[in-house]
């Protein structure tokens, strides 16, 4: 015998060169020439398991050794073995198949028709026709199950021979998917033959007879794209001859669809096929097992969801009674072809998006061929949402695989010709990925396999026969992400690009879409105003400019992300504004264009936010932060005053001052919000952001109007500004009024009285200046309202208070309901050493005692109270998000129940941050940490949803949103999935569920 050396098996793949040394000199393959042996393992994907399974396959049938001694047999069966541990496995407990895979096929793959699939599988289980023309099965049971099984695999055994032996495997796939579809409608025809039988152990023959049952292909048995290991959607419809009631009739029909899946599915000896899937019938899996044909039109007329109809796309009658399934088919038909008229369409269309990235691990999307980003789905995805736009008008279009609707809607002008050769390239590569994947254990999945050495077997496998060609698995990876790149930017193309209709600007091969054609596509995605948005697309694209040229290269990607959005129709026309507010600045587009981030971001906000929109129509220039994370990062109150003081230094009118300063709140209001917006902050850290920015705002009118009122009376006070309530909590959010109290206290050698009138007077104007109308105006300026209330007597009381005055009324008449208000207190603008004193003089009314008996019956009278009479009339408890049932009014005073109680002896509660005083809580064991974090929970979901109404529709709002379009809208900004608005709304109301129960047992002392 010639001796193998070590180098020549590893030129041919094998991993284990002992091992695969020992095997060739068994004596089994005694007879074969190892040389022959090795050169043809070449051809093996993976040599080392194709010659352990020769090896067994020889051992087991000692005749399969002459089709070993043959080169051309020899390298078909060793690329199979290579190929399908599954199908090896098969071959080596079933000697039938060597038949099959005797000879090897031609290198141009041959298919078996559908005729002869179904012939040989209903010979398989001896099937015969009834007197009604129904096939029935000679045998039942175990038997009948082992026989229809063998005789599929031995189907896919020849379907697998012939399909590693095509030189050009790529471009064989819609073949061979459509023939492993066909071998599935030819098995469901011997199952149901089978259940023919069986069912005559329940019911007559006579009345069996009577019942005609058609199985529906649905999904890729449908489409005739079928992989080797899938599962097989099928809906069941029947109808019966005269003399059979309705009711037999369809238990009957029930009996002989389960039955049907039963032989394909049961465990047995030969193991199931692949499992038959009814849950795409009307009504789900709580829906009748089959139907009438008219109870399917009854259905579909009046109940059918939108999602359904494009289901139906893929449904073919595929087994059964070919004229009850072909009515069927006619029945469906239509509704198919009109259903993007349907209300709720585009929400299907949405959930169609959706479901390309539902269900996957965050870890498998790397590696997913057919869910990922750039997957089979996407290209599915594309082409059935053409079809369903399109479909209605172009019959030609109307066909369920994919390849050929691609071809097809590339002939009628619906896709370019470049775009639909790439497209359905990269279909077909994606696929070949699958199948040789699924082939290798006929086990379902669509992953890339991760490991290198797994890898580089699939690579091997790819390549056509007789290719052998080095390949590695970083040619492979490349290739596969080359493609999912490819097949990202070919939706834009395909679906968008032929939208931008400046016909001097299109190639002679790009698509040119009627206005009607153009408007659907658009409705199909949810914009509800297609006219205007093709106007606002004509003006952003014509000319032959440098800007109109970048628009056409941005416009495909944007209007995709729009669509993503609740109201694309804004975004667009947001887009549009932004564009001509920044006129023919060079850099805003040529942002979009190289930092994806930034366009996603801005197409984002504007088809979700109105507040941002008109924010950024008046500070276009803001738009270059959505580039640069560390752009949009809130800026310090530090910084904010030096740029207040600098805009007073160089500014002399007050007027003009101010509007400096309140111009620049607006801009930073903005930043928070864009960086709120693109997830970099925390609801806290906004609640930080926007306290700094109030601060600053007053702080800087404060001296703008002290300084004037100075020039006119002299120096005669200083003073200082106290926040309160979530303003000194550092938790408002877009929108919030600032609680405060006004000290002064008189300069030195002042007289009192003149300093007390200097205070009122600029205490006054910085109220109404905050806020006050300006000329020229400040458009979209979210208005600082000034409250004062909560000083000594509320609205009784001085406006403004010396820090004398202060002291004298906190010492004589502070009631709890006051100590309970100062636990939020903080300097916030004015003069510092008088904040600090006034902090000082606070100290022991905040933290210098606890409650007695009284005081803690007084606040839980106060509390009812307010929960009684501040609730607007007819508002419900459990939605008003500031003063309902577990909402921010009922967390933040159990805290500041504690802080008055305990933290007179612990220094950590000192503090006026809710979040901060919960986590303190719960370390000193005064409340449970799960208290706490249910607390936190209902606090944070309250205080997201009060910030995201005044973002998403620019108005503010303390009441859980009403309608459904204004509920997905505060749910995309509050970080929610597309579509699932009802979610946050169940997710709020269950926080607040619990944390009422928490706080009326820490608060009140009893349980819900």
């Amino acid at each position: 015998m010639t001796a193998i050396s070590s180098r020549a098996l590893i030129n041919a793949g094998f991993s284990d060169t002992d091992r695969a040394k020992k095997f060739l000199e068994s004596k089994e393959l005694a007879t074969v020439d190892p040389e022959l042996i090795v050169r043809t393992m070449a051809h093996a994907p993976d040599p080392d398991q194709a010659l352990l399974l020769a090896l067994r396959l020889v051992d087991k049938h000692a005749q399969a050794v002459k089709i070993f001694a043959d080169p051309h047999s020899a390298q078909a069966l060793i690329r199979l073995l290579g190929s399908s541990s599954a199908l090896g496995e098969f071959l080596i407990r079933c000697a039938d198949g060597l038949e099959v895979i005797g000879s090897a096929p031609p290198t141009d793959f041959v298919p078996v028709n559908a005729a002869t699939l179904k012939e040989n599988l209903l010979q398989s289980v001896g099937a015969s026709l009834s007197p009604n023309g129904h096939w029935i099965a000679a045998v039942t049971g175990a038997e009948a199950r082992n026989k229809l099984r063998v005789g599929y695999r031995l189907a896919l055994l020849s379907l697998a021979h012939r399909d590693l032996s095509s030189t050009q495997p790529q471009w064989v796939i819609p073949q061979v998917a459509a023939e492993l579809a066909d071998m599935a409608a030819a098995a469901l025809e011997a199952a149901l033959a089978v259940a023919r039988a069986e069912a005559a152990e329940q019911f007559p023959e006579q009345e069996i007879d009577q019942v005609k049952v058609a199985v529906i292909g649905m999904g890729k048995c449908g489409a005739r794209e079928l992989n080797y290991i899938s599962d097989v959607d099928v809906i069941y419809v029947h109808g019966s001859l005269p003399g059979i009631s309705e009711d037999q009739a369809a238990a009957i029909a029930t009996a002989l669809c389960g039955l049907t899946a039963r032989a394909i599915m049961v465990p047995g000896p030969e193991p199931m096929l692949w499992e038959v899937d009814a849950n795409l019938r009307p009504e789900g899996k709580d829906g009748a097992l089959s139907r009438t044909l008219s109870s399917h039109e009854a259905y579909y007329r009046r109940w059918a969801h939108s999602w359904e109809f494009q289901a139906l796309l893929k449904a073919r009658a595929i087994a059964g009674d070919k004229d009850l399934g072909e009515a069927y088919e006619r029945m469906v038909s239509p509704m198919v072809w009109s259903s993007s008229q349907r209300e709720g369409f585009v929400e299907s269309v949405q959930a169609m998006r959706r479901r390309v990235s539902n269900n996957i691990s965050k870890d498998d999307v790397p590696w997913q061929i057919k869910l990922g980003p750039g997957g089979l789905r996407d290209v599915e995805f594309t082409v059935q949402l053409l079809q369903l736009v399109h479909g209605r008008a172009e019959p030609l279009i109307q066909v369920p695989t994919t390849t050929l609707a691609i071809q097809a809607m590339s002939d009628t002008g619906y896709i370019g010709r470049d775009d639909a050769v790439n497209f359905d390239g990269s279909y077909r590569f994606l696929r070949l990925l699958e199948h040789r994947i699924q082939l290798s254990q006929l086990r379902r999945t669509h992953l890339m396999p991760r490991g290198e050495n797994a890898q580089r077997v699939l690579a091997r496998a790819i390549r056509g026969a007789g290719d052998l060609q080095h390949t590695s698995p970083e040619k492979l990876m490349r290739r596969w992400n080359e493609t999912k790149r490819l097949v990202r930017s070919l939706h834009e193309r395909i679906f968008y690009r032929p939208l931008l209709v400046s016909s001097s600007n299109l190639s002679a091969d790009e698509v040119r879409l009627t206005a009607e054609s153009a408007q659907a596509r658009l409705s199909a995605l949810g914009y509800l105003d297609p006219k205007a948005a093709m106007r606002h697309i004509e003006a952003l694209t014509g000319g032959v400019s440098r800007r109109a040229s970048l628009q056409r290269q941005l416009l495909p990607v944007l209007l995709d992300w729009f669509a993503r959005g609740v109201d694309p129709d804004a975004g667009l026309l947001g887009f549009r504004r932004l564009s001509e507010a920044l006129g023919k600045t060079h850099w805003f587009l040529g942002m979009l264009r190289d930092t994806n981030a930034a366009a996603e971001r801005l197409s984002h906000l504007l088809s979700n936010t109105r507040f941002l929109t008109d924010l950024l129509a008046n500070e276009p220039a803001a738009a270059a932060w959505l580039g640069n994370d560390s752009s949009l990062r809130p800026q310090s109150r530090e910084s904010l005053l030096q740029q207040n003081a600098s805009i007073i230094q160089r500014t002399k009118q007050p007027e003009a001052a101010i509007r400096q300063i309140r111009l620049v709140r607006r801009r930073e209001i903005l930043r928070v919000a864009l960086a709120d917006g693109a997830g970099l902050l925390r609801v806290d850290q906004v609640g930080q952001a926007l306290s700094d920015i109030d601060s600053a705002m007053v702080d800087g009118i404060l001296q703008v109007l002290l300084r004037a009122d100075q020039d006119s009376h002299g120096k005669q006070a200083s003073i200082a500004v106290i926040a309160m309530g979530r303003q000194g909590g550092y938790e408002i959010g877009y929108g919030s009024d600032a609680d405060v109290l006004y000290v002064q206290r008189p300069v030195e050698s002042a007289d009192p009285q003149l300093a007390q009138e200097q205070a009122e007077r600029v205490v006054a104007d910085l109220i109404s200046w905050s806020s006050k109308p300006l000329k020229p105006a400040i458009p979209a300026e979210v208005k600082l309202k000034i409250d004062s209330d909560l000083r000594p007597e509320g609205r009784q009381g001085a406006l403004v208070r010396s820090l004398d005055s202060y002291a004298a009324y906190y010492e004589r008449w502070v009631e709890v309901w006051e100590r309970q208000a100062l636990q939020r207190a903080r300097a916030f603008a004015g003069d510092e050493q008088l904040a600090a004193d006034f902090m000082n003089l606070i100290e022991p009314l905040r933290y210098g005692r606890g409650l007695d008996d009284g005081e803690i019956r007084e606040i839980r009278k106060i509390k009812a109270r307010v929960e009684a009479e501040r609730l607007p009339r007819g508002a419900d408890p459990n939605r008003h998000l500031k003063l309902g049932r577990g909402s921010l009014s009922d967390v933040e005073w159990l805290v500041q129940f504690y802080q008055l109680q305990y933290a007179w002896k612990h220094e950590e509660l000192r503090t006026t941050s809710t979040l901060t005083a919960l986590d303190q809580l719960a370390a000193l064991e005064l409340i449970s940490e799960e208290e706490a974090h249910q607390l936190d929970i209902a606090w944070r979901l309250a205080t997201r949803i009060r910030s995201a109404e005044i973002i998403t529709s620019g108005r503010s709002s303390d009441v859980l949103p009403g309608s459904a379009r204004d509920m997905e809208a505060v749910a995309r900004w509050c970080g929610y999935e597309p579509n699932t608005g009802m979610e946050l709304e169940e997710d709020y109301l269950r926080a607040t569920r619990h944390a009422r129960a928490i706080f009326e047992l820490l608060f009140y002392g009893f349980e819900d």
